[in-house]
């Protein structure tokens, strides 16, 4: 994962590069405009009740904003939602279940976004099957949308623009209540379980299970290089690939410039840049005031869809609460190096027999840009 973007300070360690990244217009001009557009545009700019529905879905949760969506409407009211499989994550996500995750995301905020215009969403989850043991080209849902007078709008929309996956550290000084937590979990729909972690002992445990679950990722080469390759490096880079891991803004493409912070420097595995990065994410980890997860019974595609569902609906609790919200996922991996965390994890929540789907860190952090996103447009296939 990559350091966060306020407290890479350290790393850079001169009062030159910090002036550099503020002279002249330099840091009027950084801001990826083009690469955020989708969230200024979503619901204005479309006719179709489709593309307006589509055009909010776009801005879901998604792992490492790969955004791998790929939508075919049909006739004049219905979709087929697929997926491009050149946007998998093979190391961290080796049966593509968190790729799956984002998708029932996505469906969610479409039929949230429907519903604002009085549609009802009509879903038919993996219309040719369920693509196991990995995805193979099946369709993950067809969707019509029906207009209906009894469809009734959700309060969680209006949080759709301020949501985010809030990755800065946290104010250890400001406790999450118990019961703000309880109401993000009670946000899911009924089928699958959700939990809180707010007790001091339990908290620590978590930090430390999720902790050492960081320390493997990055610190196996293979999964750390995943993240290091969909890594975008300042405006230009962000902007013509808006999707991935953004690094940007005019003190980290300063950094960037000045050979600081760079895909060479962060792939070097015995630099400072690479060290800093994981001294400054514990320090991000450590920050957790309660933790939230979703749990399923079993582990099908269906319970992940259902996951990735209740997933975004409480973010957009947590958002509602002006809570800060961010997935920690290593421990749920299924990669080898990761098998005595994945017991260690479903154990401290007490879900054994169960499948945690999702787990994150609770707090209070900075406001936060929107991540980039591709317009609907370039996700017609």
């Amino acid at each position: 994962m990559p350091p966060s973007r306020r407290t890479f300070l350290r790393i850079a360690g001169s009062t030159a590069v910090i002036a550099a990244a503020g002279a002249g217009g330099f840091a009027l001009t950084r801001t990826p405009t083009q690469a955020r557009a989708p969230w200024r545009m979503a619901g204005t700019a479309y006719d179709d009740p489709r593309k307006r529905a589509l055009s909010y879905a776009i801005l879901a949760p998604n792992p490492h904003n790969q955004q791998p969506w790929l939508v075919t409407l049909t006739g004049d009211d219905s979709f087929i939602l697929s997926y491009d499989l050149e946007k998998m994550l093979p190391e961290t996500d080796p049966f593509n279940r968190q790729i799956v995750i984002g998708f029932g995301c996505f469906l969610e905020l479409m039929r949230l976004a429907a519903a604002q215009d009085g549609y009802r969403a009509d879903i038919a989850l993996f219309p040719q099957g369920a693509p196991e043991p990995l995805l193979d080209g099946r369709a993950i849902a067809r969707v019509r949308l029906v207009q209906d007078a009894a469809v009734r709008p959700s309060p969680l929309f209006a949080q759709v623009f301020a949501r985010r996956s809030n990755k800065e550290p946290y104010d250890t000084a400001r406790p999450v209540a118990p019961a703000d937590m309880r109401a993000i979990a009670a946000a899911a729909e009924p089928g699958t379980r959700t939990g809180v972690v707010d007790e001091t002992g339990a908290i620590d445990r978590l930090r430390d299970i999720t902790w050492r679950a960081h320390l493997i990722e990055v610190e196996t080469p293979r999964t750390y290089m995943e993240s290091v390759d969909v890594m975008r490096f300042g405006k230009a880079e962000i902007e013509a690939n808006p999707d991935g891991i953004d690094l940007g803004g005019a003190f980290l493409e300063t950094l960037n410039a000045v050979g600081v912070l760079t895909r060479e420097t962060l792939s070097d595995m015995s630099s400072n840049a690479y060290r800093q990065g994981i001294d400054i994410y514990r320090a991000i980890i450590a920050s957790a005031m309660g933790y939230v997860y979703v749990a399923t019974a079993t582990n099908t595609r269906r319970d992940q869809i259902a996951a990735g569902r209740d997933w975004l609906r409480m973010n957009l609790k947590a958002t509602e609460l002006g809570i800060a919200l961010h997935p920690l996922s290593q421990a749920l991996q299924e990669y080898p190096e990761m098998d005595g965390l994945f017991a260690e994890l479903h154990q401290a929540l007490g879900q054994q027999e169960a499948r945690v789907q999702m787990v994150a860190r609770l707090g209070y952090g900075p406001k936060l840009p929107p991540s980039p996103r591709w317009p609907i447009d370039a996700k017609l296939a």
